[in-house]
């Protein structure tokens, strides 16, 4: 018995519904429901559709006339109105109210909320009689609400923090008062590392396998610690770095002298040291220190809590990330 509605496909729609049977994301029933479309397109009953596709011939029938009547559109789920709400909106409104406060401003002791936690507050305060951890942390994913992670943040206290920043930037982009840098002029981002631990440990690690990843004994030894100076060369990605028993102004001395007795820096018109304000190389002092050392040598400060200008922090992220961690060294020695 044929079907009262018939099936005409233009040529951009039978396109589109053989791009959807090809499709390696499409969902599984919009495949089928496409497959049915073509076969229907074809001159197939919905017996002959049924039983080549394994699926009842009254839902080929289905998919056939949601077709004829909306085209593609029609091949879609129509909305489901679902089950009724259990919550009003008053009640995830205060959820997400209380998930905004912190514990200690609503008599919690507790510095971050959990889902549990959350859960069981607003079932004291009276605002639901019964709630699970699952429904507050869906309706906090809602709104990309997370009170158990935090930021840190800082106030710059530095009055001049604008003017300090630009002018490290400037160097960065070669200008310097306004005047493009020369072929004898270097950048130079300067900074130590404290606190580098040597740390062996008690067995050797596992290497990565599959649906494994590497592991690392938890056990070790300590095997003193160093600190890493290092000298960045901006524009030419060079760095010059020592290992020193601790900071401070001595070590931090030594790695200038190595760099300026070292060519092209030995023979260079300027050298900008580009340095945070850590005790090794701090204000007015340090930058005299250095002129009086080295002329052509003129040292840069960041504005206060401004060390993350200083490229020379990339450098020591990359050796944290690809060089100390997971660290395991048998002694401290560079």
């Amino acid at each position: 018995m044929r079907s009262a509605y018939v099936v005409c496909l233009t040529v951009a729609q039978r396109s589109e519904l053989e791009a959807i049977t090809r499709r390696a994301c499409a969902e599984h029933r919009q495949v089928v429901r496409a497959r049915i479309v073509l076969a229907a397109a074809d001159g197939e009953s919905n017996a002959a559709i049924g039983r080549r596709l394994a699926i009842d011939a009254d839902a080929a029938g289905k998919w056939r006339r949601r077709f004829c009547r909306s085209g593609i559109e029609g091949l879609i789920d129509l909305p489901r109105s679902g089950r009724p709400c259990k919550f009003t909106a008053e009640v995830v409104a205060g959820v997400k109210a209380l998930a905004c406060e912190l514990p200690t401003t609503a008599g919690v002791a507790m510095t971050r909320w959990s889902c549990p936690e959350l859960a069981r507050e607003v079932v004291t305060r009276g605002v639901v009689g019964q709630i699970s951890a699952s429904t507050v942390r869906r309706w906090l994913a809602d709104d990309a609400i997370k009170p158990w992670q935090h930021r840190s943040w800082i106030f710059p206290r530095d009055r001049y923090f604008a003017s300090k920043a630009a002018r490290v930037l400037d160097l960065y982009a070669r200008t310097f008062d306004g005047e493009p840098l020369g072929k004898g002029d270097f950048v130079l981002s300067a900074d130590e590392k404290p606190g580098v631990q040597a740390r062996h440990r008690k067995h050797p690690s596992l290497e990565p396998a599959a649906h494994r990843s590497m592991r690392v004994e938890a056990e070790y030894t300590r095997n003193g610690t160093l600190a890493y100076f290092a000298a960045y060369d901006v524009h030419r990605a060079h760095v010059i770095g020592r290992c020193e028993p601790t900071t401070g102004i001595a070590p931090f001395t030594r790695l200038v002298d190595e760099v300026m007795t070292g060519e092209p820096y030995a023979s260079a018109r300027r050298e900008f040291w580009v340095v945070d304000n850590g005790a090794s190389h701090r204000n007015w002092a340090a930058a005299q220190r250095l002129n009086d050392a080295y002329p052509n040598a003129h040292m840069i400060h960041l504005p206060v809590h401004a060390s993350w200008l200083n490229q020379v922090e990339i450098y020591f992220s990359v050796v944290q990330r690809k060089a100390l961690t997971p660290d395991n060294f048998t002694d401290s020695t560079p």
